[in-house]
């Protein structure tokens, strides 16, 4: 018999894990978070250089996005945040002449949707007239998808879009501006299950679904710092460098996890949350449940990686902007956020989603290519000095979102009784982003919590997720 709160163990330290430790926590169980890494976060860290913070990948989110708004919220680090009042995204293709860049805009307007789009579309200069005229085709069929369809995850987005009058030209200058950074793969290589997902929720559903938000300070700052500060404050316990053996389940009765194994020593618990990379848990997970390890090890890995440049001068006032015809595939001012002094200089950030090729890369090659490309692409950039430079890597950022993944992703029971899965990579029915990571933990806790039998009303613990 329990004669004091339940005690659930979090294993993993990333956004799925912080999140539902904080859940747990705010429900009146006693929590231990254990972190295999020197640090907390996950996919989304911070690092210091010559006197500058840099972000491993620039993490943005979208209106759309409550469950991470929420836990923000939770957090009470919103302030430190931006989140646009009307999505507008400028597009820059470089000047074959050495000019400025031709720019178009991808932005709504307060129409009711999918009207909020429409004017942008029609403008939209890096599409042929037709292609423009075609767009609205596309956007048709995918209202008529119902998401819910398994049929989707049959086929590619760019076999769908292709079907429905867009072109490559179309493909490359236009979805892919949303598809790459989201679902960290290209249209012609991501599953229609998750392309759709984002078109629809994130800008054909709601008018302001998909206004963009991004840190303000570094992600250390913003979430992972807060979260730790909060769990410790709730009476949570955090060990980092506690790299998790094995789960513990019981030997008779009903296959029940009773804890973990970290170094050799067990680590009691009436619940555990497993919110690990999926390559990781399938090293991990007890035999004989059913979440089959080979089919977590199916999902695959898809890298990101980003390249931060430190510049004498202001190059450009733009904070965000995307680029076609152009490696550059997003770049984000993060000046004030790195500690920057704004009169001394720039930090741009270059994120290159889907970096399979970039991955093996030295980095002097790629700060030459895409410095290069920046001077191409701003005309600010090419009397500027590159004071520093910086490349930064995430090998296994997201699993790989390709058709047949859809059934690969296991929900957040495992066929043991009080033992749960958490990640950006569960069946969350959105992309590995941090939207889902959140809401995978909120999940995860919530079931935790029933299997412990806690009936403390939790605190916020819906962070605005949709059960």
């Amino acid at each position: 018999m329990r004669s004091g709160p339940p005690h659930i163990v979090v294993v993993g330290g990333g956004l799925a894990g912080l999140s539902a430790a904080i859940a747990c926590a705010d429900s009146g169980a006693t929590v231990t978070l254990l972190e295999g890494r020197p640090r907390l976060g996950g996919a989304t860290w911070s690092f210091e250089r010559n006197g500058l913070v840099f972000d491993n990948g620039q993490h943005v989110f979208l209106r759309c996005c409550t469950a991470y708004r929420g836990f923000l919220e939770r957090l009470g680090t919103t302030d430190r945040a931006t989140l646009q009042r009307r999505l507008a995204i400028p597009v820059l293709r470089p000047d074959p002449g050495g000019g400025a860049p031709r720019v178009g805009w991808v932005r709504r307007n307060s129409l009711p949707a999918p009207a909020h789009l429409a004017i942008a579309l029609a403008r939209y200069r890096h599409l042929a007239l037709g292609e423009r005229a075609r767009v609205a085709r596309a956007v048709i069929a995918l209202r008529k998808l119902s998401l819910e369809d398994p049929g989707l995850d049959s086929e590619t987005f760019a076999a769908f879009l292709a079907r429905n009058g867009q072109s490559r030209g179309a493909i490359e200058r236009l979805w892919d501006l949303i598809t790459l950074p989201t679902v960290n793969l290209r249209a012609d290589e991501a599953s229609l299950t998750l392309g759709a997902k984002v078109f629809r929720t994130g800008l054909i559903d709601r008018t302001n679904a998909a206004d963009v938000g991004w840190a303000r300070v570094p992600l250390d700052a913003l979430h992972v710092d807060p979260a730790a500060t909060l769990l410790e404050r709730l009476g949570g316990t955090i060990r980092l460098r506690a790299k998790v053996d094995s789960i513990d389940v019981a030997d008779s009765g009903p296959r029940t996890a009773t804890g973990v194994v970290v170094g050799g020593e067990h680590v009691g618990a009436d619940a555990v949350v497993v919110a690990v990379p999926h390559r990781v848990a399938a090293a991990i997970l007890p035999e004989g449940g059913i979440v089959d390890p080979t089919r977590l090890e199916s999902l695959g890995v898809s890298p990101i990686v980003d390249v931060h440049v430190v510049y004498d001068r202001r190059v450009t006032k733009l904070a965000i902007a995307a680029g076609v015809d152009t490696p550059i595939q997003f770049l984000f001012d993060k000046t004030a956020a790195s500690g920057r002094d704004v009169a001394s200089g720039q930090v741009l950030a270059v994120s290159i989603s889907c970096a399979e090729a970039e991955q093996g890369e030295r980095p002097e090659a790629l700060i030459e290519r895409y410095t290069g490309a920046l001077r191409a692409l701003l005309p600010g950039a090419r009397s500027a000095e590159v004071v520093d430079a910086v490349v930064s890597r995430e090998h296994e950022a997201t699993f790989r979102g390709v058709p047949g993944t859809a059934r690969l992703r296991p929900g957040p029971e495992t066929g043991f009784e009080r033992l749960f899965l958490a990640g950006a990579w569960t069946d969350t029915g959105w992309p590995a982003t941090m939207e889902g990571a959140v809401r995978s933990g909120v999940r995860a806790a919530r079931h935790a919590l029933q299997a412990v039998g806690t009936t403390r009303a939790p605190v916020d613990l819906d962070w605005g997720v949709v059960a």
